[in-house]
């Protein structure tokens, strides 16, 4: 299978490069910048399982020629729009598009713009950043994706799909239940990122404060409260799971929406907060913890938007 992978950042660069080095058939769309970058010096990944380069096929948008079979969108949300228009022309009748993106609204954005037949769902996990040097470091021996029909169904072009993206170096499956799985991946990210970014540090940090556990848990319960009212409830196994993980003493997990604070980058507040909020009060659900994150980030993304603007003038 033919397979463009939109997006070479942290994730997107992360499976796109396990999947070269599996002899897959990929090639990356990608800025010029960040074609220049593979050109002089490969994709790069520093991983816990052994580092690697590879040499990666690269083009822009205005060099794609014909549709590909398996599309795999890893953007940051706000630059989702920019994306579509790029990858539009790559886009076939029976190519399938997988976004791996946070939260849900770019469901509605790909269903609306290429129909929904073209639009599988995705998920995945990994602990990556770019750093200075264009390298991918994987932070945690930890890489899965997924994906499934929304129907959830296993259909022939699903099982094509797993055909090629398994033995390539991560965790690998066909969800029967991939639209509850992403909501469950979203009360996950928004629950660490409201908490780590609100309180301003990892989770062993804020545990170790009085109250902290209690603010922590109380973001869980918000969260899954709005993901159940929508449909999507998490099960109390998974409920206690994320509990136990929200609360380990001495814990160094953070969100990457924390690692982008604290890097002064741009951080994705309106999908991962903002929407998962909008949902809430279409059900009534209240989530004041929530909501104050979601104007602290607010805040902070005002101000990052108000610096570039200045250093640009």
């Amino acid at each position: 299978m033919r397979i463009l992978v939109v997006g070479a950042g942290a994730v997107g660069g992360y499976f796109g490069a396990r999947l070269v080095q599996a002899g897959r058939d990929v090639t990356f769309l990608v800025q010029p910048k960040r074609a220049g970058q593979f050109r002089a010096q490969g994709l790069r990944i520093v991983s816990p399982s052994g580092d690697f380069t590879v040499q990666p096929k690269a083009i822009t948008a205005a060099q794609i020629a014909s549709p590909y079979d398996v599309i795999l969108l890893s953007v940051k949300s706000f630059d989702l729009a920019g994306a579509v228009d790029d990858f539009a022309s790559a886009v076939g009748p029976q190519t399938v598009i997988i976004p791996v993106l946070n939260g849900m609204h770019h469901m509605d954005v790909l269903k609306e713009r290429f129909g929904e037949r073209a639009v599988l769902g995705g998920v995945c996990y990994v602990a990556t950043q770019v750093d200075s040097q264009g390298r991918i470091i994987q932070l945690a021996d930890l890489q899965s994706l997924n994906y499934g029909e929304l129907s959830g169904k296993k259909t022939s072009r699903i099982e094509a799909v797993y055909q090629a993206f398994q033995g390539a170096g991560f965790d690998t499956a066909i969800s029967g239940n991939i639209l509850g799985d992403m909501w469950e991946k979203w009360v996950w990210i928004a629950s660490v990122g409201a908490i780590t970014c609100l309180l301003r540090g990892n989770v062993g940090e804020v545990v170790a404060v009085p109250g902290g556990n209690d603010v922590s848990l109380s973001i869980l319960r918000e969260c899954a409260a709005i993901a159940a009212a929508s449909g999507y409830p998490l099960s109390e196994a998974s409920l206690s799971e994320k509990s136990s993980q929200l609360t380990a003493t001495g814990s160094s997990l953070t969100s990457s929406m924390y690692r982008d604070l604290e890097e002064q980058r741009r951080v994705e507040v309106n999908t991962v907060l903002g929407d998962l909020i909008k949902r809430g009060q279409k059900h009534n659900i209240s989530a004041p913890i929530l909501q104050a994150a979601f104007v602290s980030l607010s805040i902070y993304e005002r101000q990052i938007t108000a610096r570039k603007s200045e250093k640009a003038a």
